[in-house]
């Protein structure tokens, strides 16, 4: 069984703007609320060392791997817990161009294996909560 969160926010500034404040993982934790801190290069195939805490909610460090980076457009990465189908988070940051210095920032997640039937009422409130401190705190970031 798979679930996805979608969430999304308009961002008054370029695409390149918001990709080098995406990927400058080393100061997440100075404007991040919901990704504490991100341990790792942002490289395709590169094993990261992720902490999140979702609003409300304990933390959680996991350990993904980045499977797509298109710079200026796309990072996405697979975090697993224990093994393969008991509950898989494949994350996605979108960035798409809306004109000059305007860019749309996606955020997503799907979520599958075995436990997402047991989680998701958690995951579809804290989690998407999280995302959206996420978007707007970025959107304040690349702004200021």
């Amino acid at each position: 069984m798979a679930k996805a969160l979608d969430t999304h926010i308009e961002i008054n500034a370029s695409t390149e703007t918001v990709w080098q404040v995406l990927i400058d993982f080393s100061r997440y934790g100075q404007w991040n609320p919901f990704i504490r801190s991100i341990r790792g290069e942002a490289k395709q195939g590169e094993k990261l060392e992720v902490f999140i805490q979702p609003p409300g909610g304990s933390g959680m460090l996991f350990r993904p791997v980045i499977l797509t980076l298109k710079p200026g457009g796309e990072l996405r990465w697979l975090g697993r817990f224990l093994l393969p189908g008991i509950f898989d988070g494949e994350h996605q940051f979108q960035i798409e161009p809306l004109g000059h210095n305007r860019t749309r920032f996606i955020q997503r997640e799907v979520f599958s294996g075995l436990l997402v039937p047991f989680l998701w009422s958690s995951l579809s409130r804290r989690t998407r909560q999280g995302f959206e401190e996420m978007n707007r705190a970025l959107k304040m970031q690349v702004e200021q």
